[in-house]
């Protein structure tokens, strides 16, 4: 699984992020499609300079952009988007998700999961729905209805 790849690179580098957008779902049992990993990382200046060595290993460059650049520490301290294609497929590297939810913010809405060996936290499925409710994509509109009963259906089995 490529996915498993990225994640467990950041892993290996004590990269602090949490798993965000479609691939939560998937970690959590929601049958949607998506194809990249979303993160959302922590800014602290130790983090950004793991972070920028984890995605050097990954052979990051930025998505859609035919100069294939590297991102730096500079792109890496900005709270934008960073939308990456790496050697183990798609990233999209995110300071913030909503108006500006930060990775400390995203913590107390977060369980720990493990892919192969490598321990990560993941935006829980409630706070999910939270974040595409608040998304007007089609995309996102259409994949309520999953997260939604996915959560149902978690409920259910539940002591």
């Amino acid at each position: 699984m490529a996915i498993a790849s990225i994640i467990q690179t950041l892993v290996a580098h004590d990269v602090e992020f949490v798993v965000v957008g479609g691939m939560a779902a998937v970690l959590q049992g929601a049958p949607v499609h998506t194809i990249d990993l979303d993160i959302v990382y922590a800014l602290s200046e130790s983090n950004i300079a793991r972070l920028e060595l984890a995605l050097t290993e990954l052979g990051a460059v930025f998505r859609d952009d035919p100069r294939r650049i590297v991102p730096n520490r500079s792109h890496l301290q900005s709270r934008g988007h960073k939308l990456l294609q790496t050697t183990a497929g798609p990233l999209d590297a995110l300071a913030t998700i909503e108006a500006n939810t930060t990775f400390e913010d995203l913590l107390p809405d977060s369980d720990w999961l493990e892919i192969e060996g490598a321990r990560f936290k993941v935006l829980s499925l409630a706070r999910l729905i939270v974040v595409k409710e608040q998304l007007n994509r089609p995309k996102d509109q259409a994949m309520l209805v999953l997260l939604r009963a996915t959560l149902d259906e978690l409920q259910k089995c539940r002591p």
